[in-house]
């Protein structure tokens, strides 16, 4: 049975960096970038994410030594988690503006 996924202000960028544009794949340095997530932050996201199937992951098929670098692990969200994403972003961003609207009006007394 898949994980709850918890969506905090960190999954939320993940989320985000994913949703930008969901048919590419990502890997870390590159979410690491889009996210500005240090690798000890991202890595147990990205771990929960597939937990929760929201995420596949899978090492890309080259030869380090002619490549010059070591093989990525290259993550996309699964047609659920895109759906799951897309629905968590917008609950939350719903729940935020509705938080500023808040703060801005007086208080009565």
């Amino acid at each position: 049975m898949p994980e709850k996924v918890r969506v905090t202000a960190a999954v939320a960028k993940v989320l985000a960096a994913f949703l930008s544009d969901p048919t590419v794949d990502r890997y870390g340095l590159d979410l690491m970038g889009d996210t500005g997530l240090p690798s000890g932050t991202l890595y147990p996201i990205l771990v929960r994410l597939q937990r929760a199937e929201w995420v596949t992951a899978e090492w890309e098929d080259i030869d380090p030594e002619t490549a010059g670098r070591p093989a990525r692990r290259y993550y996309r969200l699964t047609p659920d988690g895109l759906a799951s994403a897309r629905t968590e972003l917008a609950a939350l961003y719903q729940h935020l503006s509705k938080a500023e609207g808040a703060a801005g009006k007086p208080r009565t007394a």
